[in-house]
């Protein structure tokens, strides 16, 4: 009875005073039936069977909330690429349909929908330019409706063209919305080696591997995780791993325990356990504050990929010993503007762009929700993901660019994006050109780790 008691009292220290939560329970919903010639048909085919499926995913979300006292943050929907069912819509279509999904976003109550996407890593289709000639107006009109382009992986190589088109569509887009820091961009991401059941925005999307529905969670627990380490301020970098692997395994049960109790009762099948570490602008939920505790004096100095490589290696060890079914992104995000301690290093000189993105070979995704200056050129926007492309293809991994130029911002200024999206010093760029890089186009061939049969 005792040990049944110290875990409820462990628990509910960690919900009420270190930011435990569970960030997102995720259903993806395959669309691949609801292709037709006739665009009025395929767009109220989409439109009823999200509704269908969601109608009840916020109110049970909500119910299993209260019952077991854990907050369950984001509520979102992910579904097959939309350029996989566009056929011969026009660029006009494609909008509509994006303010379609936005529509039933709205009506279910739901934070986010994920899928209004394209994986483009080896070539684009004719549905595949149609969305991305869209993609800059259908983000600027809509409002919860989340896009990712896949344009690399290790056994493709990166497609050269797609990177740059998307400096092109990330510009655009931050103009049309510039009286809103070019908010838009905040909801694109662009991966190398994406995954096919990622819960979390703005790159989620339901894959083809994927079935009919599925629910898929994602953790959080920055803030729990830092306070396991404040209790240990003398263990040495064993010790450290195994403190974090252990508070780990208690986040990742708790998060499987609410996801699987939400998916019994919607009656879908459970999916996944993404075990990512992803912060919030609250007071101790930062992953940068994590690794200061782990010895940094300010995140981004000499070491920092090191305490991040331990960190991610922990996590996943941790969570993979408490669930089964561990997918999506799992290991460590370093968004700027939802991290308190990445905002400070950046300010305090000591986190640059570069560090960043060295950080990202170690860590689960890439340059994240980093604010910079509005006269970026494209092609520095295309190099910058041409960079992370790299890193993920030659390292197998998943790595993801989510930027955005502010229009009328210079270097040192910072802009609010409200919400989880929180805010961020506005960063400079090397002033060089990449231009004729960006221009020769065609495609990086895949690398010899691609030859693995």
């Amino acid at each position: 009875m005792s040990i049944a008691l110290n875990e409820m009292m462990e628990t509910i220290r960690m919900v009420q005073m270190e930011n435990l939560d569970i960030r997102t329970v995720t259903m993806g919903i395959s669309l691949r039936d609801c292709a037709d010639s006739d665009f009025e048909k395929m767009n109220q085919r989409v439109y009823n069977k999200i509704v269908s499926y969601a109608e009840r995913l916020r109110e049970t979300a909500e119910e299993v909330e209260k019952e077991y006292g854990i907050p369950i943050i984001n509520k979102r929907i992910s579904i097959t690429p939309i350029a996989e069912i566009l056929g011969n819509a026009t660029k006009e279509q494609a909008i509509e349909l994006a303010k379609t999904l936005d529509k039933a976003a709205v009506r279910l109550g739901v934070d986010f929908i994920g899928g209004y996407s394209a994986l483009v890593h080896k070539g684009i289709s004719k549905g595949d330019q149609t969305l991305l000639d869209a993609l800059p107006e259908a983000l600027s009109v809509t409002e919860r409706v989340c896009s990712s382009v896949s344009v690399a992986t290790t056994r493709t190589g990166i497609n050269m063209d797609a990177v740059k088109k998307l400096g092109m569509i990330i510009k655009e887009a931050a103009e049309r919305t510039k009286t809103q820091n070019g908010i838009a961009c905040a909801k694109l991401v662009v991966f190398c080696n994406s995954v096919e059941d990622n819960p979390f925005m703005a790159g989620a999307f339901h894959g083809s591997g994927e079935g009919e529905v599925v629910l898929n969670v994602g953790v959080s627990g920055p803030g729990v995780v830092l306070n396991a380490l404040k209790r240990h301020p003398d263990a040495d970098l064993g010790e450290v791993s195994e403190v974090i692997k252990k508070t780990t395994f208690k986040i990742t049960r708790a998060g499987e325990l609410i996801g699987r109790v939400v998916a019994e009762r919607l009656n879908v099948p459970f999916g996944i356990m993404d075990l990512s570490l992803a912060p919030t602008n609250a007071i101790n939920d930062s992953v940068a504050e994590i690794l200061e505790e782990i010895g940094l004096e300010r995140v981004g100095t000499h070491g920092t990929i090191a305490a991040l490589a331990l960190m991610n290696d922990a996590v996943k060890k941790g969570g993979a010993m408490a669930s089964s079914y561990v997918g999506g992104l799992s290991g460590a995000f370093i968004p700027v503007s939802e991290d308190n301690g990445m905002i400070k290093g950046i300010m305090d000189n000591s986190l640059t762009l570069s560090k960043l993105e060295a950080m990202t070979c170690v860590c689960s995704v890439g340059l994240d929700m980093i604010a910079l200056t509005g006269d970026v050129p494209a092609s520095t926007l295309s190099a910058m993901i041409a960079d992370e492309a790299a890193i993920g293809m030659i390292n197998k991994k998943t790595t993801a660019v989510r930027v955005i130029p502010v229009p009328g911002k210079q270097e040192g200024d910072i802009v609010e994006f409200g919400g989880l999206l929180g805010r961020a010093p506005v960063m400079g760029v090397n002033p060089y050109s990449s231009d004729k890089l960006i221009n020769r186009g065609g495609r990086i061939p895949a690398p010899l780790q691609a030859l693995i049969n």
